[in-house]
C-alpha cells in the first residue's frame, strides 16, 4: 500500500485516483474547485463515467479515499504525487500549462520529504525539465525529489477498464528509485511496463493520440471516395483491417473525431513541432480533413432535404462519444450551429450530455427520448453511436417524422434494409 495524491479531477485525475484506492492504496484528491469537492465528499461525482460513482463510493467508505481542495494536504499526505490539472489549448493550439506550473511550485513549497511527482497530464515534451525546473526554484528546503511523466490512456466511456487492464502503462524516469515507485505501484494490474525517458514518454502520449486521429481522418477521406464512386466504406474499412499491419480499430467513417483529447492533442503536438522549427503537414492534414468532415456532413442533410431554411432537423446525439457526458469538442456543436446559420430549427436529444449542451447551445429544443425529438421534425441526424439509437422502433419513427428521412453520421444501420423500411437513408461513404 502506498499513500498517494492526485491533483486535478477531473475525467483524467479522478478516474485515477479511484482506482488507485480500488488497487489498495490510500488516496487524497485535490482540486482548486471548492464546489466540485464538496460534490465528492458528499459520495457524488461531478461526471458521468460507467462504473465510477459506486467505485468512489466504495473505496471513500472504506477509509482509501479522500478529498481537499489544499495542495499543502496532498503534499503531507503522500510521497507520490501525481499532475493532473487540465491542460487547455490557447488560441495558437499551444498547451496552457500554466496549471502545471503553479502546482509545481505549491508542492515545491510545502515539501519536508522526498516526493516523487508525476506528470499524469497530457503535456508537451519538456514539461518535465520546467515542471523541475520550477520544482528548484521554490524548493527553499533543498528537499531530494524526482519527476517522472506516466501518460494516461483512459478512454472515456472505459476509462475504468483502460485503468485496470492496460494496454501497457508508460514511465519516463530519471532515477532508479521513480522507476522502481512506480513499478510497484503498477505490479499489481501485471501490465506490460514501458520505461523510457521523461522526454520519450511525453512524446508517446502525444504520437499515440495523433496516430489514432490519423486512421479516422484517413478512413473518412476514404469515406469521400467512397461516396463519390458508389464503393462501401464499411467493407473497405473491413478488407483493410484484416491486415495485421493496419487493424480494425479507428476505421469507422463518420464525422470525425471530437472530444477534448484528439483535437487538443494534435493541435499542441502542431505547435510543439513548430518550436523545433518542423512543420508537421501530416499533422496539419489531420486536422484539416476532420473539420472539413463536419462541413461534408451539414451538405449531406443539405442534400436530403433541398433547402435548409424553416426545415425542423431531430438531432440524436450530443456527446463527442457513447457512454460519456462529455461535450467538449463535440462534433454535434459545431454540426448544430452550422444547421442553426441555415435556418434550421434544431430539436436534440442524448441520453447524458443534455444539461451540458444546454450550457453551450441556444435556441435549441432539448427533448425527452428520441420519439419526441423526431416527432414533426422533417429529417433526424445520428451524430452519437448511444447504443439505444440501433434499437429504436424505426416503424414507430417514420410514423413521427414529416418525411420519412434519417442522415446517419455514425453508418448504424444498414441502407438497404433501411431503404426496405421506406426510408430515403443517408449515410457516410455507402450508397
Amino acid at each position: 500500500m502506498e499513500k498517494i495524491a492526485v491533483i486535478g479531477t477531473g475525467y483524467v485525475g479522478l478516474v485515477t485516483g479511484v482506482c488507485f484506492a480500488q488497487m489498495g492504496n490510500k488516496v487524497i484528491c485535490v482540486d482548486n474547485n471548492k464546489e466540485k469537492i464538496e460534490i465528492l465528499k458528499s459520495g457524488k461525482i461531478p461526471i458521468y463515467e460507467p462504473g465510477l460513482l459506486e467505485m468512489a463510493k466504495k473505496n471513500a467508505k472504506a477509509g482509501r479515499l479522500f478529498f481537499s481542495t489544499e495542495i499543502k494536504d496532498a503534499v503531507e499526505f503522500a510521497k507520490v504525487i501525481f499532475i493532473a490539472v487540465g491542460t487547455p489549448p490557447k488560441e495558437n493550439g499551444e498547451a496552457d500549462l500554466s496549471a502545471v506550473e503553479y502546482v509545481s511550485k505549491e508542492i515545491a513549497r510545502h515539501m519536508k520529504s522526498y516526493k516523487l511527482i508525476v506528470e499524469k497530464s497530457t503535456v508537451p515534451v519538456e514539461t518535465g525539465r520546467w515542471v523541475e525546473y520550477t520544482m528548484n526554484t521554490f524548493n527553499r528546503r533543498r528537499i531530494k525529489f524526482d519527476i517522472a511523466s506516466n501518460p494516461e490512456f483512459l478512454r472515456e466511456g472505459s476509462a475504468i477498464k483502460d485503468f485496470m487492464h492496460p494496454d501497457r502503462v508508460v514511465i519516463g524516469v530519471k532515477s532508479k528509485k521513480a522507476e522502481q515507485l512506480l513499478k510497484k505501484l503498477y505490479k499489481p494490474l501485471k501490465a506490460r511496463i514501458v520505461v523510457t525517458d521523461t522526454k520519450s514518454a511525453e512524446i508517446i502520449k502525444h504520437a499515440s493520440n495523433s496516430f489514432l486521429s490519423m486512421k479516422i481522418s484517413f478512413i473518412n477521406t476514404i469515406s469521400r471516395i467512397c461516396d463519390a464512386c458508389g464503393a462501401d466504406v464499411k467493407k473497405v474499412a473491413e478488407g483493410m483491417g484484416l491486415d495485421k499491419r493496419i487493424g480494425p480499430a479507428f476505421l469507422n467513417a463518420g464525422i470525425g473525431y471530437g472530444g477534448f483529447c484528439f483535437p487538443k492533442d494534435l493541435s499542441a503536438f502542431i505547435h510543439m513541432a513548430k518550436t523545433f522549427n518542423y512543420k508537421a503537414e501530416i499533422l496539419n492534414a489531420i486536422e484539416k480533413v476532420n473539420h472539413e468532415q463536419r462541413i461534408f456532413f451539414v451538405k449531406k442533410i443539405k442534400s436530403a432535404l433541398w433547402n435548409l431554411n424553416n426545415k425542423t432537423v431531430g438531432v440524436l446525439g450530443l456527446s463527442f462519444k457513447p457512454n460519456t457526458d462529455d461535450i467538449r469538442l463535440a462534433p454535434s456543436i459545431d454540426i448544430i450551429k452550422m444547421l442553426q446559420m441555415e435556418g434550421v430549427r434544431v430539436k436534440a436529444y442524448d441520453p447524458k450530455a443534455a444539461e451540458n449542451a444546454k450550457k453551450v447551445l441556444r435556441n435549441v429544443e432539448f427533448c425527452k427520448d428520441a420519439y419526441s425529438t423526431a416527432r414533426g421534425s422533417d429529417c433526424l441526424v445520428i451524430v452519437t453511436e448511444w447504443p439505444e439509437f440501433k434499437n429504436l422502433d424505426l416503424k414507430r419513427v417514420k410514423k413521427l417524422l414529416i418525411r420519412p428521412v434519417i442522415v446517419d453520421g455514425r453508418n448504424m444501420f444498414e441502407p438497404a434494409a433501411m431503404r426496405k423500411l421506406g426510408f430515403d437513408y443517408v449515410c457516410i461513404g455507402r450508397k
